[in-house]
């Protein structure tokens, strides 16, 4: 005999999806409204209309499912910014498109940065970014870097493009202007890129 208890049926596995999704996006507007992460998850749970129970459920505790809330924020409208725009290291659109998405979600974010969620949050938005800035060091330099110099460049540009995003976006005057933002970044990449780009352009003539 079969137990159909074991399989959950398309309409609760539905149910979950809705319930996870209400969670997360109450997390982030009660915490962008009260500009700390330091909330009660009874006051998530009422915002997103379910029972204190079903976010320890579902996440475990807060600051689980704030962390999933920040990572499913930045896939549904971060990610999908880049996906259209260069990612020459050079090229404004990525840096601006980001810096929008940062300004627009700002009270969540920093609120994020500045609790105990912060270094985890650091964590997880540079394992979505590091790919795009590797692949932006792969179009700059070719095969001209060894493996493990491209992966230590590509984490080293989002390290050091998260520092200022953090700094900007804790402590930037209101409001944030992304256009102006997108041009800092974009000198500190330039400078950052240009003596190594010049040292393998010596290295190839010399190997000529």
């Amino acid at each position: 005999m079969t137990n159909d208890l074991a399989t959950p049926t398309p309409v609760q596995d539905r149910r979950v999806r809705r319930s996870r999704a209400a969670l997360m996006a109450a997390a982030i507007a009660v915490v962008a409204e009260r500009g700390t992460t330091a909330v009660p998850i009874s006051a998530i749970a009422e915002a997103a209309d379910v029972s204190r129970q079903l976010v320890y459920q579902q996440f475990g505790d807060r600051d689980e499912l704030l962390l999933a809330a920040a990572l499913d924020l930045a896939r549904r409208e971060l990610l999908p910014c880049l996906v259209d725009v260069s990612d020459a290291l050079t090229d404004r659109a990525r840096p601006l498109a980001m810096a929008r998405h940062f300004a627009g979600h700002r009270g969540f974010y920093r609120a994020m940065l500045t609790g105990s969620c912060a270094f985890a949050l650091n964590k997880t938005l540079t394992g979505l970014l590091v790919p795009a800035n590797r692949q932006a060091v792969h179009r700059l330099f070719g095969d001209r870097l060894d493996p493990r110099t491209v992966e230590d460049l590509a984490v080293g540009l989002t390290g050091a493009g998260a520092a200022l995003f953090n700094t900007w976006v804790v402590e930037g005057e209101d409001p944030l202007d992304p256009a102006e933002f997108a041009d800092r970044l974009l000198r500190m990449m330039s400078v950052a890129a240009a003596p190594i780009a010049q040292a393998n352009a010596r290295n190839k003539e010399n190997h000529r």
